[in-house]
C-alpha cells in the first residue's frame, strides 16, 4: 500500500510540476545580472508557472510560489557538484537538488538577503542545505496542495497557512521554503518569529517591556515569508547596476505606438 501511495504521489507531483500555457514576465533582469549581485545565503523567490504554483499562490496570497537558496562557490567545491550549479532547492519531481540560476531565466524572481550574517554563519546556512542534497520531496504535502488546486475553494484566509504545513514531518523529506527556513534556524537567524511582550521591573515602581522571540516551526513557512520578513533586504539587480531613468526611450518620443 505504501508503494502504491508513493507511486501515485510521484505521478501527481510530475503532473503538478508541469508549466501552464499563459505566463507574463515583468522582471527584465537576466541571469548574468542576477548572478552579479547574488551572495551566498541569499534567498531567490520565484513566481512559478507550474500548476502547483497556482495552489501555493492562492494559499499564501502571494506572487511567490517557490524559494531556492543561493550557495555559490560553496557548492562547486563539492566533488558531487557540477560547475554552474549555484542554487539548492526542493523540487517536486527530483527532491533536494542543485540547479543553475538559468533555470529561472524566464520567470519573475526576487532576491531576499539576510542582514548581519558573518562569513561563518553564511557558510553554515549554505552547508545545511548542501548536506541535504538527495533528500526526497515531501509528497504528503503535494497531495495536500492538490486538494486546493482545482477548483480553487473558498478557504478562509486564517486557515491557508496551516494547509501548507500538512507534510509528513519526515526529516529526510523537504518542501522548498521549509528547507531554507531550517537552514536559517540552524544559526538562529530570524525569518518571522513569534514575538512575546512581557513586563519587566525597572527601577522604583516602574517597568519596561521586554520582547522575547520564539522560533516558529519550520513547516509553517512559505516563500512569501522571506519577502515580508523585516530581517531580509530586497535586492533588485536593475537598481544595483546603476539604473538611470533618463536613459529610457519611451514610445511617444520615437513616434512608435
Amino acid at each position: 500500500m505504501k508503494r502504491i501511495a508513493t507511486g501515485l504521489g510521484q505521478r501527481l507531483a510530475h503532473y503538478l510540476n508541469q508549466p501552464r500555457q499563459r505566463y507574463e514576465t515583468f522582471d527584465i533582469s537576466d541571469p548574468v545580472r542576477i548572478a552579479a549581485v547574488l551572495r551566498p545565503a541569499d534567498v531567490l523567490l520565484v513566481d512559478g508557472n507550474s500548476r502547483v504554483s497556482t495552489a501555493i499562490k492562492y494559499l499564501t496570497q502571494s506572487t511567490w510560489s517557490h524559494a531556492a537558496l543561493y550557495v555559490g562557490d560553496f557548492l562547486n567545491v563539492d566533488a558531487t557538484s557540477e560547475a554552474g550549479q549555484e542554487l539548492i532547492e526542493a523540487d517536486l519531481d527530483e527532491g533536494v537538488i542543485a540547479v543553475s540560476l538559468r533555470k529561472y531565466a524566464r520567470l519573475n524572481t526576487r532576491i531576499c538577503r539576510p542582514v548581519g550574517l558573518d562569513d561563518e554563519e553564511c557558510r553554515q546556512v549554505c552547508q545545511y542545505a548542501i548536506d541535504r542534497l538527495g533528500h526526497a520531496y515531501d509528497l504528503k504535502n503535494v497531495i495536500d496542495l492538490a486538494r486546493y488546486l482545482l477548483p480553487v475553494p473558498p478557504v478562509p484566509l486564517a486557515w491557508r497557512r496551516r494547509m501548507l504545513a500538512l507534510g509528513s514531518g519526515d526529516p529526510t523529506r523537504a518542501i522548498c521554503s521549509t528547507l531554507i527556513a531550517q537552514a536559517f534556524q540552524s544559526v538562529r537567524y530570524p525569518i518571522l518569529p513569534r514575538i512575546e511582550h512581557s513586563k519587566v521591573a525597572a527601577g522604583v515602581a516602574g517597568y519596561s517591556w521586554r520582547e522575547t522571540h520564539h522560533i516558529r516551526h519550520y513547516s509553517l513557512f512559505a516563500p512569501r515569508d522571506f519577502d515580508v520578513s523585516p530581517y531580509f533586504r530586497i535586492i533588485k539587480p536593475t537598481l544595483e547596476h546603476g539604473f538611470d531613468h533618463h536613459q529610457l526611450t519611451w514610445a511617444d518620443e520615437t513616434g512608435d505606438s
